[in-house]
């Protein structure tokens, strides 16, 4: 790769929650602000060392936000051109984050979910013979790259981690984590959270809800479940409003998903009394704003 900014990707800080054992590791801190910075590089970093990346080539790549903001930024820096599709429900933030790194941004509708803008992604590569797709969901460069760098940060931070929780979208993050952590430490419990509406994992079945970045509706095949010990369900209400709590107790801007991480990880607390926990919090409120109600404020006479 060829840009020193690439250097901020990865090593993100962890933060201990006050008076319990949950740390959490703040994603949103990666160059692109959040986890997809790290699957996406490793992608293209596995794509170009095959040959399939040359100066003509355009990434097609379906996403419910953060991996096509990840892919307009590294592309960006590469010189490359891409082609971002997601469902019309996205916050616009995350709209305009792809486009303002020179990204074209194809909208699909957001009754078809992610499956939508998946099956639009090859439509227009079955046009182009030039481009190409990460395929963030099968693509096995995915949670490798997680093994690599993520599994192993956390281990260091905090080397007496008894149990990992993280929510599950394309499952790369989880997987790759889950399997490093099993490896160095065998006896380490490994929590998949998901939306309540949306419990593909536990039941079978998708469903619309308000967590974006986890909850595809289906099951990847870059999720493991030999790697998963449980999953928790959290509803998009618990979700947001742990959202809205985080940020405003401690100061730390978080999206929806890292809401639900975090309620997962209470869930987990309450299961398992005095065993440390470290989840994922993807991203920041940034890409939020737009579809979080933060009219709860204080109000004085003025």
């Amino acid at each position: 790769m060829i840009s020193t900014s690439l250097k901020f990707v990865g090593n993100t800080p962890v933060y201990q929650l006050d008076n319990t054992n949950i740390f959490v590791k703040l994603e949103k801190y990666n160059l692109g602000g959040s986890v997809k910075d790290r699957a996406v590089l490793g992608m293209l970093e596995e794509a170009m060392s095959q040959g399939a990346i040359n100066k003509d080539t355009i990434i097609v790549e379906p996403t419910s936000g953060n991996t096509g903001i990840a892919v307009a930024i590294l592309a960006s820096v590469l010189g490359l051109k891409a082609v971002i599709i997601m469902p019309e429900s996205m916050s616009i933030e995350r709209r305009n984050i792809i486009k303002a790194y020179g990204a074209q941004l194809i909208l699909t509708p957001k009754e078809l979910g992610i499956k939508g803008s998946i099956e639009k992604a090859a439509e227009i590569r079955e046009k182009y013979s030039n481009a190409i797709s990460l395929s963030q969901f099968d693509n096995p460069a995915n949670p490798a790259y997680h093994h690599k760098t993520t599994g192993s940060e956390i281990l260091e931070q905090v080397p007496n981690i008894d149990i990992f929780v993280a929510g599950v979208g394309t499952g790369g993050t989880f997987t790759g984590v889950a399997r490093y952590l099993k490896e160095q430490k065998p006896e380490v419990v490994a929590i998949a959270v998901e939306p309540a509406e949306s419990p593909a994992i536990s039941e079978g079945r998708g469903g619309v809800h308000k967590i974006q970045g986890i909850g595809t509706g289906f099951i990847p095949e870059n999720f493991r479940k030999e790697y998963m010990d449980d999953v928790y369900t959290v509803t998009s209400e618990e979700a947001i409003e742990e959202t809205k709590n985080f940020l405003r107790s401690t100061g730390i801007g978080i999206g929806i998903s890292s809401g639900a991480a975090i309620v997962g990880a209470k869930k987990a607390a309450e299961k398992y009394p005095g065993k440390n926990i470290v989840t994922i919090l993807p991203d920041g409120v940034d890409k939020y704003l737009s579809v979080l109600d933060f009219e709860d404020v204080t109000h004085v006479e003025v």
